[in-house]
């Protein structure tokens, strides 16, 4: 199979979709894997790496949507990017396309097959390819939250951690799934009062048992989060349904509670955000203040720590990746329920009943999808 790897052109996005090791691996399977030049510099891999890899160098991107029969990114396609993907590619990325009818209409008139990483799925529930990245953006979020604090960011001017005689700051994460653990391992380590709240009263059981004195659990309900964001000073959104939009578990009403100078950092944004009042933002440009509340929406965090996280997706989407070129799309997807679950747009057809409900779409089963194509 030809496998490409185009450079990232989502603003500050500086992952690439594959590291050099990846490269050799494919190619020691047989399979030609083409390289948009510069694609690996902001992860700090160099053109040559990839070249003593075996990978081929390409300078245009068009030249590699022409020839490879999967395209491998980070980030979902971009509007100049739509033309180019053509009926029975195969794209493996984030699509996240609930947050996007533009992005999931051109996906269904390109009949390609999108299979997203943030859809693969374990059978006991797990999210293996969207881990890696929910785990830096988690740990991300407590550090980028703790920056906006400070005054100099517009913040209330408080250190998370607080100093001897001083109190810490609080910190309420929405959400005790992958993002929501490791920010509460991140703040709780600071030093910072934690509560996370969840749905899940066997998962806020586990927590419980897990985490420092420091964290405390709750349950999630419109009460407990209009008491708990009153007394916050950091406000991580935490929540995931996967392939759907996230719910809206901060009002625009329950804002005027939070205190001057706080801050959300809402990682659910690129599923539309669990906080009404969040839009997406920019690495360039990541914050805005909506009624004296810090509001930070990078849907693209993990990009800020390119050489961290392109080592850890790769680690996570090498296998699927591998075995959708070794044993083709179609039989990697008819025998791995995992990649199967990852398919949501297969030849024009809207597979993942998720996105197909957020843009009241017609839902096709995979199986049926499959029959007819």
């Amino acid at each position: 199979m030809i496998v490409g790897v185009p450079k990232e052109i989502k603003a500050n996005e500086n992952r690439v979709a594959m590291t050099p090791v990846g490269v050799e691996v494919m190619v020691h399977h047989g399979h030609t894997v083409l390289v948009e030049k510069g694609a690996g510099l902001g992860s700090g891999f160099q053109d040559e790496d990839y070249r003593r890899s075996g990978g081929e160098v390409v300078n245009d991107p068009k030249l590699i949507y022409r020839r490879a029969d999967m395209i491998v990114k980070v980030k979902e396609p971009l509007p100049q990017e739509y033309d180019l993907i053509r009926e029975g590619q195969v794209v493996f990325t984030y699509f996240h396309f609930a947050a996007s009818r533009e992005l999931t209409e051109a996906m269904i008139r390109s009949r390609c097959v999108a299979i997203a990483y943030e859809t693969v799925q374990k059978a006991d529930g797990s999210l293996p390819l969207l881990i890696p990245m929910s785990e830096v953006a988690g740990r991300m979020a407590v550090q980028e939250g703790a920056k906006c604090l400070e005054k100099v960011s517009g913040g209330k001017g408080i250190l998370l951690s607080g100093v001897p005689g001083v109190e810490p700051a609080h910190v309420v994460i929405l959400g005790g799934g992958v993002v929501g653990m490791n920010a509460a391992k991140m703040a709780a380590g600071m030093g910072a009062q934690v509560t996370i709240l969840d749905i899940n009263l066997e998962r806020l059981r586990y927590l419980d048992d897990v985490m420092p004195k420091n964290v405390r659990t709750l349950i999630s309900n419109p009460e407990t989060i209009r008491k708990s964001i009153a007394q916050a000073d950091l406000v991580i959104g935490a929540v995931l349904i996967p392939g759907a939009k996230a719910p809206k578990l901060i009002t625009r009403d329950m804002l005027k509670l939070m205190k001057p100078g706080s801050v959300i950092v809402d990682v659910a944004v690129d599923q539309g955000g669990c906080v009404e009042t969040i839009r997406p933002t920019t690495h360039a440009d990541p914050t805005y203040v909506v009624d004296g509340v810090i509001h930070y929406g990078v849907a693209n965090m993990p990009g800020a720590v390119p050489m961290t996280s392109t080592i850890a997706l790769t680690n996570a989407t090498l296998p699927y990746a591998l075995k959708l070129a070794n044993l083709g799309y179609r039989k990697a997807i008819e025998t791995d329920p995992e990649l199967a679950k990852g398919v949501n747009i297969y030849f024009g057809k809207v597979t993942h009943k998720g996105v197909a409900e957020a843009f009241d779409l017609p839902y096709v089963p995979l199986e049926e999808a499959m029959k007819s194509s």
